[in-house]
């Protein structure tokens, strides 16, 4: 199946797992939470389970968690 195909060109909602993620709403793409980009669904790959969001990237994935405060010897602001 390819982006056009079966589900339609909208945005689908995912319930992200820790190396998976449940389809709960059909559709080909998500919106990544740092860059506001659209992520086909094959293409996803980094996400929050924690905070139930999707990153385009490693960049975005890694700015996210620095916003966060998660990181290994970051200090909390």
């Amino acid at each position: 199946m390819n982006r056009f195909e079966g589900a339609g060109f909208r945005e689908a909602k995912l319930r992200y797992l820790d190396g998976d993620y449940q389809i709960v709403t059909s559709g080909s793409f998500v919106v990544c939470a740092m860059t506001g980009a659209n992520i086909p669904l094959d293409e996803l790959r980094y996400w929050s389970v924690a905070r139930q969001e999707p990153y385009a990237d490693c960049a975005a994935s890694l700015e996210a968690d620095k916003r966060a405060g998660i990181l290994p010897n970051q200090k909390r602001a």
